[in-house]
This record gives structure tokens, sequence and C-alpha cells, in this order.
């Protein structure tokens, strides 16, 4: 029952900013790396950012000098901040986490959730 929830969508105008969070919860031991990634309408899903449990950060091309990933361990979060926004932003934005349980944190899962819609306006 281990859950990814995410918060903070909506509609922005172009050259705004948006910041969205993911809280996990449930019966959670260890979280390696998590991160967030996008699906426009007739799209693949993309990788936007992602962070490791030590902080380590990547981002995609597209997102790179204008988005920002973070988490908080303690608290199960991570946020994804953006600015200078664009109309191809776009898209539904789903959180992904690999999620450790049992005796020693020894098994894991990817897990999304279920996503939050950011639909930027020109």
């Amino acid at each position: 029952q281990v859950q990814l929830v995410e918060s903070g969508g909506g509609l922005v105008q172009a050259g705004g900013s948006l910041r969205l969070s993911c809280v996990a919860s449930g019966p959670i031991s260890y979280i390696n790396t998590m991160g967030w990634y996008r699906q426009a309408p007739g799209k693949q899903r993309e990788l936007v950012a992602s962070i490791t449990a030590g902080g380590r950060t990547k981002y995609a091309k597209s997102a790179n000098g204008r988005s920002t990933i973070s988490r908080h361990n303690a608290e199960k979060t991570i946020w994804l901040e953006m600015n200078s926004l664009l109309p191809e932003d776009t898209a539904v934005y789903y959180c992904n986490a690999d999620i450790c349980s049992g005796i020693f944190a020894s098994t894991c899962e990817e897990r999304w959730g279920q996503g939050t819609q950011v639909t930027v306006s020109s």
C-alpha cells in the first residue's frame, strides 16, 4: 500500500513558475532515487529530473536551467520547481520512486503517483 501523491499542478501563464510536490507514504523502509516525469497528449512519458537519496541530480535538456528538483528524506517528500514555463511544458507530471521495504530494506520496487496536470497558456 505504498502511495505517491502529487500536488501543485494547475494553469499557469507562459513565463510563470510552478512548484510541484510529491509525498510518499506506506510501509517504506528506504527510498532510493526519486524523479519527475511528464507525459503530454500523444507523446511518450519522459524524464524531467531525478534525484538520488544522497542528493545527486539529473535534468532533461528541456528542463535544465529552468528547473530544480529537491527532496527531504525524513519527510519522504520531493519537489520540482519550474520557472520560465512554456506551452510545451504542458503535460501530466508524475512522481516516481524506487521504494524499498522488508528486512534491511532489501526488497525494492518502482512506484508511480497518479499524476498532476500542468497547463501552460500562451
